[in-house]
């Protein structure tokens, strides 16, 4: 059994069991988020599309924590112009524990 979710913008093939970094979440950590835009469903060997989500299906997740990614380095240079600038940014993510698919 798997499906797609769709959360922060972006879509996640995820199955009960996976861990998955998404975009950031305000769920303390140890409490359960549930997903309802499921783009897509499979169970029993039958594939469910949703036009543009499934009907009645939902995936319980379990945060496991709240945390920054590695840091990323930016940097602007611009030749002969004494010009340069360096930035680092650190993008937060939830790392969520995909517990169970519900379907109607």
């Amino acid at each position: 059994m798997f499906a797609v979710i769709k959360t922060g913008g972006k879509q996640y093939l995820v199955s009960p069991g996976d861990k998955i970094k998404i975009e950031k979440l305000d769920v303390k950590e140890g409490k359960e988020t549930t997903f309802k835009e499921v783009l897509l469903l499979e169970k029993n060997k039958k594939l469910e599309i949703g036009a543009p989500l499934v009907k009645g299906a939902k995936v319980i997740g379990k945060v496991l924590k709240q945390d920054k990614a590695k840091k990323v380095i930016i940097f602007k240079y611009k030749a002969k112009k004494r010009y340069k600038v360096k930035k680092g940014h650190r993008q937060p993510f939830t790392e969520v524990e995909i517990l169970k698919i519900e379907a109607k």
